[in-house]
C-alpha cells in the first residue's frame, strides 16, 4: 500500500486522521447494522437465552482475530511497537479495571462503542451515558481519579515485549493465532446456524471486526512512510472520547490524529445506516432510577476502561486479536463483571407456574 502521494499532499496527521474517520465511518455502520454488542452477548450467555447475539460477537472478535494475524503472517504488519505490547503493562489494573468496566455494561445497557451508535441513532440515554463515559475517561487519564488509577495500576506489573506476547510466551506463533481465529469463526458459524443469523447481521459484525484489523493495518503502514512518530493502534474508545471531548471543551485540545476522526466517524457512519434502515427515533429516561443506573455505569465504564487500557473493543477486540496478556484479562474482567452484575441485578425470577402468567417486562433502556 504506497500512501507516500497521499501524505505528501495533506501531510501526516491529516492523513492519519482522515484513516481514523473513513474507518470510524465503516465500523459505525457495520455496528448498527448488525446490533454488535458485548453486553447483549454477556447477558444472552450468561441467562442462555439463545444464541443470536453470542455470534455476533464471535463473528467479529474471530473476524479481526484472522484479519490481523493474517497481515502479520504475510509481513504487511508489526505490532511489536503497539503501545498494548511494547510497554509495560499493569495485571492489577487489566482485572480490576475489566471486571469494573463489566459492572458498568451492565448498569448503562450498553458498552461505550454501542452508546456512541445509539446515541447517533437519536437515544438520549446512550447520549447522556457517553457523556458521562468521557469525562470520566479523561478524569481517570489526568483529573481526579488519575491517582487511584496509577495506584492500582501499580500492584502488578508486567514488562513490555515478549512477557506481554501471548502468542510468543505460549510458543504458538502468529499461524497459531490464525488457527485460534479460525476455531472461533466455526463456533461463530454454529451458533449463527443455531440462532439463524440474518446476513445483515453476519456480514455486519465480521465487517466489525475486519475495521479492526485494517486500523492496524493502516496505522502501521502510514507510521513506516512518515517522518512523524504515527504510533500503530487500532480501535478504542476510552481514551479516544476523552481526546474528543478535550477537543470540544478546550480546542485546539489534543493534536488531530487517528483517535480524533475515530470517534466523529463512528458517530456519522451510525447515524447514516440509522437513516438508511428507517431507524431514527428519540428516546429518553422515563424515571429518575434508570438516570441514576445509567450515570453509574458510565463512570464506572470511563475508569474502569482506562484502568485496563481499553474498553470492550479496544481491549476485548483490538488488543485480544494481537494476543497482549493484559488485553485477555481485561476481556475475561468483563466477561465476569457482567455476568455477576447481571445475575445479581437484572436476571429475571423464575416465573410461577400459573392459568394467566404475568409478563416480564424489561427495561427499554439501551436495547441492542
Amino acid at each position: 500500500m504506497d500512501l507516500n502521494s497521499l501524505i505528501e499532499a495533506l501531510g501526516e496527521k491529516t492523513t492519519v486522521t482522515l484513516a481514523g474517520l473513513s474507518i470510524g465511518i465503516l465500523f459505525g455502520i457495520f455496528a448498527q447494522r448488525s446490533r454488535f454488542c458485548l453486553r447483549s452477548a454477556v447477558v444472552e450467555f450468561w441467562n442462555r437465552d439463545g444464541c443470536s447475539k453470542l455470534a455476533v460477537w464471535l463473528f467479529a472478535f474471530s473476524s479481526a482475530v484472522i484479519a490481523t494475524q493474517f497481515f502479520i503472517t504475510q509481513g504487511w504488519l508489526d505490532v511489536s511497537q503497539a503501545r498494548q505490547l511494547a510497554a509495560r503493562g499493569s495485571l492489577s489494573g487489566a482485572l480490576i479495571g475489566g471486571l469494573l468496566f463489566g459492572v458498568g455494561m451492565i448498569l448503562a445497557r450498553g458498552c461505550s462503542s454501542r452508546m456512541l451508535v445509539l446515541a447517533a441513532n437519536g437515544n438520549l440515554r446512550a447520549l447522556l451515558a457517553g457523556l458521562i463515559f468521557a469525562v470520566a475517561s479523561q478524569a481517570s487519564l489526568t483529573g481526579l481519579l488519575s491517582p487511584l488509577r496509577t495506584a492500582i495500576s501499580g500492584w502488578l506489573t508486567v514488562d513490555g515485549g515478549t512477557t506481554r506476547d501471548l502468542l510468543a510466551a505460549l510458543h504458538l506463533g502468529n499461524l497459531g493465532g490464525l488457527v485460534f481465529g479460525l476455531a472461533w469463526l466455526a463456533a461463530a458459524i454454529h451458533f449463527a446456524r443455531r440462532s439463524k443469523l440474518t446476513r445483515r447481521e453476519w456480514i455486519g459484525a465480521s465487517g466489525v471486526g475486519l475495521m479492526v484489523a485494517l486500523a492496524w493495518l493502516i496505522t502501521y503502514r502510514i507510521g513506516t512512510q512518515s517522518f512523524e512518530i504515527i504510533p500503530v493502534q487500532s480501535l478504542s474508545f476510552t481514551g479516544p472520547s476523552a481526546d474528543v471531548l478535550m477537543l470540544v471543551l478546550s480546542p485546539p485540545g489534543q493534536p488531530w490524529d487517528f483517535n480524533i476522526g475515530l470517534v466523529p466517524g463512528v458517530v456519522l457512519g451510525s447515524f447514516l445506516a440509522a437513516l438508511w434502515g428507517r431507524e431514527l427515533k428519540l428516546e429518553g429516561f422515563k424515571d429518575g432510577h434508570g438516570m441514576r443506573r445509567y450515570m453509574a455505569g458510565a463512570v464506572l465504564m470511563g475508569f474502569g476502561g482506562m484502568l485496563a487500557g481499553g474498553c470492550a473493543v479496544g481491549a476485548g477486540v483490538s488488543g485480544a486479536a494481537i494476543f497482549a496478556l493484559t488485553a485477555w484479562i481485561s476481556l475475561i474482567g468483563m466477561w465476569a463483571g457482567a455476568g455477576l452484575t447481571n445475575a445479581l441485578i437484572d436476571r429475571p425470577a423464575p416465573q410461577k407456574n400459573s392459568a394467566t402468567p404475568e409478563m416480564n417486562v424489561a427495561d427499554p433502556a439501551i436495547q441492542p
